[in-house]
Parts: structure tokens; sequence; C-alpha cells
């Protein structure tokens, strides 16, 4: 028999906790297998607790030594005990104190959730449910406590004793080897904010005034040697901290702040008061290692975890429902910083490719979820696209709605009403309410349902009264578990542009509908009607993405062509090339599929000459135009019976086209790129870097004979590890001549460096080729391998998984079940890693029929798993419905 699948915890349900923590005291004597943690919790009543309430107690895996309440220790017959909870009736009063001693085998916990030890440091990840795991606890985020913690080891083996907040004692215990530190936490915070780092470490040191003049003590801890790698963390750090004062007027509240990298971790990174955690993937980076994009996914996860400090600790979520309320929040904070710290429109195109390629798929599949779900069996797999990306968007959104200055009003508000509080999305938009006058319950209908919604518009020029209409219309199909959806506030930014290419200004028949330039449409269907417009317009809709909605909307090449040279907006410029693209593979993927010849692509050859000969438009922007949509993103436009190879086929083969028509233009793009120069990780250089190496996977494709050694001589010289790692990735995904002593050179070269071999494990999981599959069972097989090891798993299967369409989808559906296999495996030692990569079956269902069959047949096999974890269980059912 199938495991059997947890009763679910629904938001409706939630009652606040019977009894509070005022205090924890904890003390904790580590040893790698016999941890001690003497926990001394001061708990009160709630006012409206009943006398002889049962205290219930959390719980995960727990070996009890011993309990005691106010001193005196309890018989076994006053208390019930299980691995899972704790639960006595405390002594009459209003509050006591409860002191329990457990036992923990950190060495065996590979989780890496509670309190675990990877490779000789003793560390924590307690979001959403590991503090259980440490100590019997009312493990819920509205349970906010003032901690105090001491930490003792050994001396040699832990030289480095970390907990959250200020560091107030330290010393030597008499008589042994060890020593202790305390650390005292004045925020009161959830149990899920804890942390504790203890090991031999190194570390860089810095040092920031806040506004107000407080000093504080910066610190990166790294393994030894490393440290060299931390200078643009700690860069990043700094920069962060300055902005969040300047934007968003916030303060940091501490004497002194933590980063500790550490090499196996789930997440990305961990905001605990403090104490940030981070996979040292988001903490470590120099030329020789690091991409571009690696730098810039440091300064937004070290910017992201820093900004936490109130959008999360200050003030946290209620319950885990409220999840988008700090991740949300936080993504949209992040992003704005990297727009300001790069360029704002190349980040906004960014962002908004990494939420149609990750959640649109979500919110269109089994998977689906509102922002806020209603309910959950596993909270570890609502960690989604869902909640941070579209979480931020609709962050944006209220900002579009409000005005920067009247978002800027909420948002003070908000700080000042709730700081300290575990609290609610209704409390947050009531915020905005209050400091704007605005209505928003239409509004808050964005957090409540699932689906990406549908605009759909129709255009009517009349030139006799010289007026423009639009109709629009909005939709969400039937989803699981959602039949039908209520119309939201949608706020579309536009323009409309005139003959000559400018935004004309117009005037509206209903001006409640538009408010300057965005269209608020909150109907299924609404009708505008703009007047002293004497020629037909073109449309630039969705200006700056302001809404996360699919568009549909009747474009001719030539409207498309005309966008993409005259939009004002950036975004709709980029939007209007991808959308002329899709227009193209989609019709060139039905023709492979019929085995038809191909419509002519001089449309779109021609939009991308206007884009590489523009000079107004900046090299990474450049380079995002000439990026075509992926096979996923073609996947999910195409929607039901989707052919990998069709599609990969039509891609490839436009590619090559582009690469021949364009030549003149790409090769000097690709050859003449000077990268001898020293390195900068800045927005303007890797911008450059990114033109040529597009330039390059151009010409990889093209029918030039000497493509390829020109792909060889990049990879030779490069002198940073993007031009590295595309060359080699070219190199092995074409087959080319070379690919093998490259793939040996960069080992060679690379070997001691994890995160560096993670590009190359995962150039190799992703390669188009037939032989893919064996090679991936090759890597698993492979020495340096590590199955244990997070970032080593997702550098291979996960990227195998998500990053090779026709690969993973073969028509043998032997990549099915090997993907599979693989989560049954790691699902006995770490649930989150496992269920993680399950998700990558989420769009099965869209597969032509004989993929789809064997989809389903993989996903059987592990839902025919006696021994599914609760995480992997969730995550097979709601894809199998």
């Amino acid at each position: 028999m199938p495991s059997e699948t947890p009763t679910p915890i629904k938001l409706e349900d939630y009652q606040p906790p019977a009894y509070r923590i005022e205090t924890a005291n904890l003390n904790v004597l580590l040893d790698p297998t016999a941890t001690k943690v003497i926990s001394e919790l001061k708990i009160a009543c709630q006012p409206d607790t009943k006398p002889g309430t049962p205290l219930i107690l959390d719980g995960d895996n727990l070996k009890l030594l011993s309990i005691a309440v106010d001193g005196e220790a309890l018989p076994s017959n006053a208390y019930d005990v299980t691995p899972s909870a704790l639960e006595l009736t405390p002594p009459t009063g209003d509050a006591f104190t409860l002191t329990i001693t457990t036992e923990l085998n950190p060495e065996a916990n590979t989780q890496l959730m509670g309190l675990y030890r990877s490779s000789g440091t003793y560390c924590t990840q307690c979001e959403a449910d590991g503090f259980r795991r440490i100590t019997y606890f009312l493990d819920r985020p509205d349970v906010l406590s003032v901690y105090t913690v001491r930490l003792e080891a050994p001396r040699d083996a832990c030289p480095v004793l970390l907990a959250n907040g200020n560091l107030i004692e330290t010393g030597l215990v008499a008589g042994t080897d060890r020593h202790f530190a305390v650390w005292h936490d004045p925020h009161p915070k959830p149990a899920y904010l804890f942390a504790l780092v203890a090991g031999d470490l190194a570390k860089i040191t810095d040092s920031f005034t806040t506004m107000s003049g407080n000093p504080v003590e910066l610190n990166i801890f790294v393994e030894h040697g490393k440290e060299a790698l931390c200078d643009w963390a700690m860069d990043s750090l700094k920069r962060s901290m300055r902005w969040d004062e300047e934007a968003f007027g916030r303060e940091y509240d501490l004497d002194v702040f933590n980063i500790v990298a550490v090499s196996d971790f789930n997440m990305g990174a961990m905001e605990n008061k403090g104490l940030n955690i981070f996979n040292d993937k988001y903490v470590l980076a120099d030329p020789e290692t690091a991409t571009d994009q690696d730098y810039a996914n440091i300064e937004a996860v070290i910017a992201h975890e820093y900004f936490h400090n109130w959008t999360g600790n200050r003030i946290t979520c209620r319950d885990w429902f409220q999840l988008c309320l700090k991740e949300g929040l936080t993504v949209f904070r992040d992003q704005e910083f990297s727009a300001d710290m790069r360029s704002r429109p190349v980040k906004r195109i960014a962002d908004v490719k990494l939420l149609k390629m990750h959640q649109f798929p979500e919110d269109a599949g089994p998977l689906a979820h509102p922002v806020r779900p209603r309910s959950y069996q596993e909270i570890n797999n609502f960690y989604t696209a869902t909640v941070y990306e579209k979480g931020a968007e609709v962050v944006r959104m209220l900002q579009t709605l409000l005005g920067e200055d009247g978002f800027r009003s909420g948002l003070d508000l908000y700080f000042d009403r709730h700081d300290g509080e575990a609290t609610t999305i209704e409390a947050f938009l009531k915020c905005f309410e209050d400091a704007t006058g605005n209505d928003l319950e239409q509004f808050s209908l964005w957090y409540e349902q699932a689906g990406t919604p549908t605009v759909s518009v129709k255009t009517a020029h009349n030139p006799d009264n010289k007026s423009f209409t639009l109709t629009l219309s909005q939709e969400i199909p039937p989803l699981p578990g959602q039949k039908s959806a209520k119309a939201a506030v949608i706020p579309l930014k536009f323009g409309l542009l005139g003959p000559n290419g400018q935004d004309l200004e117009v005037s509206t028949a209903d001006g409640k509908d538009v408010i300057g330039d965005v269209i608020l449409l909150k109907k299924p269907t609404q009708t505008i009607t703009f007047q002293n417009v004497p020629d037909a317009p073109k449309v630039s809709l969705l200006r700056g993405f302001s809404a996360p909605v699919r568009l549909t909307q009747d474009q001719s090449a030539d409207d498309l062509a005309f966008l993409a040279k005259h939009d004002s907006d950036p975004y709709n410029r980029w939007q209007a090339v991808q959308t002329l693209a899709t227009q193209t593979l989609l019709a060139r993927t039905e023709a492979v599929r019929r085995n038809t010849d191909f419509a002519s692509a001089a449309d779109l050859v021609a939009v991308l000459q206007t884009v590489l000969e523009d000079d107004r438009l900046d090299p990474a922007l450049k380079a995002q135009a000439l990026t075509l949509p992926s096979e996923t993103d073609t996947a999910q436009e195409i929607g039901n019976n989707v052919d990998p190879d069709a599609i990969h086929t039509a891609r490839s083969g436009l590619i090559a086209e582009i690469a021949d028509e364009l030549q003149s233009l790409l090769l000097p793009l690709a050859r003449d790129y000077a990268n001898d120069s020293a390195f900068s990780p800045d927005a303007a250089s890797a911008g450059q870097r990114a033109l040529s190496n597009r330039a390059l996977h151009y010409h990889a494709h093209s029918s030039d004979p000497d493509a390829v050694a020109l792909v060889n001589d990049r990879f030779k010289n490069a002198n940073n590890m993007t031009d590295r790692i595309m060359a080699l990735t070219l190199l092995v995904h074409h087959g080319f001549d070379g690919a093998s002593g490259a793939l040996q050179a960069f080992r060679t070269r690379h070997e001691s460096s994890a995160l560096a071999m993670d590009k190359w494990f995962a150039a190799r999981a992703t390669a188009p080729r037939d032989d893919t599959l064996q090679v991936v069972q090759d890597l698993i097989a492979d020495q340096l391998y590590e199955p244990s090891n997070p970032n080593r798993v997702r550098a291979v299967l996960h990227s195998f998984a998500t990053g090779n369409p026709t690969q993973f989808s073969r028509a043998d559906g032997k990549g099915f079940m090997l993907i599979a296999e693989s989560v049954l495996e790691i699902d006995k030692r770490n649930p989150q890693v496992a269920s993680r990569l399950l998700t990558s079956f989420r769009s099965w269902r869209a597969l032509e029929g004989r993929r789809s069959t064997l989809a389903e047949s993989a996903l059987l096999r592990v839902s025919s798993s006696e021994e599914l974890s609760r995480d992997c269980r969730d995550i097979v059912d709601r894809t199998l419905q």
C-alpha cells in the first residue's frame, strides 16, 4: 500500500495559540552524534485560555531526556511524549517555566532541516518546521519569543560559535577543552528564525554606520582559503544596507550582522535574525569560477535576505498561509534594488522571463495555487514561484495602482503599525487603504485566486469621429479546485503610438477607467474609447509588464516590427520581438510536425537587424532581444499535444537561419570581442559579454565552417567563467570537435571548485543529444557526484529534467523514469530536494499522447512507493490529479 496522505491544514481552521513563550533560554552542548539541548522556556497563558487547557508542543524525531516545571522534575505520568509531540497540563497560574532536555544526532541528519553537521560544521535550517527537530516547542510563526542562546563545543573543532543577535559573553569551560559563547537577540522572533553555526571557519570583516550613526560589525564566515571569494558579497551587503535606508527608510537594529556560507544547504539562503545562513553559491565569487549571472544572483540574494530584516523578521507571518507577505514583498524589494544597481529595463525583462518560465506553467497545471493558498499538506512544497515571483508582481501592481508616493506611505504605515508582530495579508492591505483612501477589496482577489488571467484585446478606429476603442476582457480558465474565478483589478500600463512612432496624448470618454497611463480593467469585459485620434494608432499594452497576465492581441508582423522599432517602453520593445519570434516558432513547429516547408522568417530577421543596428540600445538589452523564446516557452504557447523534438528542430533551424542572414552583424560581435582586459562584474561589462556570447551562440548554429574554431578559441582564451562556460556549453551541445578535450581541460582546471564543477555537470546534463541520458547516468556514477549535496543534485538531475526538454521527455520514456527513480532514491535522505525534483513533471499532461502516457507511468511509479515522504506524496498526488 502507498504511504498515507496527511490531513490537509486549512487557513479557515486557524486558531491563535493557547499559550505564548515569552523567553527561550537555550543551552546547546554540541556533539557530532549526541548534542544535548536544554531549553528553559517561560510560558504564559493567553488571556482567554481556560484553566486546564493542555499545552501541546511540536517535535520531530526527538529524544526526550528530561522535563521539569518551575524546577521540579515531572514524573512520566504527568505528560505524554512521542517523537513528534509533548503534551502536559500546565500548573495553575498565569505563567511557569518549562525546562526540557533533548538529545540530537546532527551527523545523521541528512534532511538538512533542524540542526545538522556537514563537513565538520554545525548548522541549522529552521524554516518552515525545523526548530521542532531541535527541541519541543510551539513551532509556529505567531509565537514570538526573546532568545538567549548559550553554545558550548570543543575549542579546537569549533573555534567559531554563532547564534542570533548580539554576543554578550564568551569563556572557557573549566577543566575541559571546551568553550562557550552566549548570544542574545532583543527582538522577539518566531522559532523558524532561530539559527546557530559552530565550526572551524575563516571570516572577512567590515563595518557599516547606519543613518542614525550606529556602528555595525559585518562578518562573512566561510571555509578556510575562500576568504578572497567573499569581497563581492560584502560589497553587495553594504550597498543593500544603504539602499534600504534611502529607498524605504529601514535601518539595521543590531550591533553585528553575520553571514555564514555553507556547501550543503537545501535553499538559497535563510534570513535568520542577524545570522544569515547561505548556500555558498550565493556568496562565493571570483572571475575564475563565477559567471556574470552568479555575480548578479549574489547581489540579489544578499540583498533579499538582508531586506527580510524588516519584511519577514521585524514583521513576520501569522501563519504559513501568509508566506507571500514576507517573500513576495521582499522579492519586490530585491528586484527594485537590483534595478537600481544595474539596468532597470534589463532587470525587468529578466524578472518577467523568470516568471513566465517557472510561475506561468505552475499556474496552469496541477500544482496551481493562489499566492496565498487556502490549504496545504506539506508547507515545504509552497516555497514556489507563485508565492515568490507572482507575489512580487502583486506588490508591484499595488505600487502601480497607488503611485510611488501612495505605496510608500502605505508601506511606512505597515512598518509603524505592525513592527514586532506576526500579521496577515488583510492587515497589510489595510495599511494601504488607510494611508491612501483606496478600496482594495477587489484587488485582494490576486491573493485568493490561482491561475494566470488571459486579457484579450480588440481594437476599432473610427476615422469619421476620430475615436479609437479598446475592448478588453479577462478570464482565468478552470483549475483543480477552482472551477471559476472572479474579475480582478488588472492595471494595464499603455501607450498609443502615432504614425511617426511617438506616444499620442489622448483623452477618454470615460476617464474613471484610465488614470494617467494606466487602464484599470475591473470587469470581465470593458470598453474604453479615446477621442481625438485621427489615425489608427499602434497599441502598446502592458508596458513594463504591469500585471502578471497573458495578453492575446491580433498584431500583424508589421505592427510588431513597428513597436520593436519605436515603442518608448523598453520592455514592450523587447516583448514585440519575442511575440514575433513566438509566432514564427509556432508556425515552424507545426510545419515540422506536418513535414511541410517553413514560412519565411524575413520579418523576424529584419526586426533583429534593427535591434543590432540601434546604437541607442545598451548591449545587455540587445542580448535579451536576440535571445529567442526557449523551447519551454514555446511549449507553453502550444499548450497541448506538445512534441519537444519538433520544437527543438524548429528553434534550432530558426537560429541557424538568423545566424546566416545576419552574419555580417553577428560575426564581428563574436569574433572581435576583446576579453583580454581585466574582468569587472559591473553591469556595462556584463552587458558587453552577454551580447558577444549571444552572437557566438548564433554563429555556432551557422553554416560558417570557421564556427567550430571560433568557439574553441573562445574557450581556450577566456579569462573569466562567463566566456569559458558559454564556449564549453556550445562545444558540448553541438558535439563540436574539441568538446572532449575542453571538458577534460575544464575539469582539470576547476576540479577543486565545487561551484565551478556544478556548471560542468549542468552543461553536460542539458545537452540536447540522444546520448545525454547515458551521460547523466555516468555523471551520477562519477566520483565527483555527491548525492548528499543539493547543489550537485540540482546541477545534474534538475538541470536534465528542467533544462533539457527533448531528453527528459524522450519518446521512449527513459528520461521520465530516470527522474522518477532518482526521486525515490533521494527521498530516503532528503525529501525537500526530492519533492522539488518531482515538480519537473508538472506539465506532463500537455505532452503529446505517447509521452504523456509514459510520464504518467513514471509518476505512478513514484506514487506506488510505500515509504514516500510527506513532501513527495503531496507533490505526486497533486500532479496526478
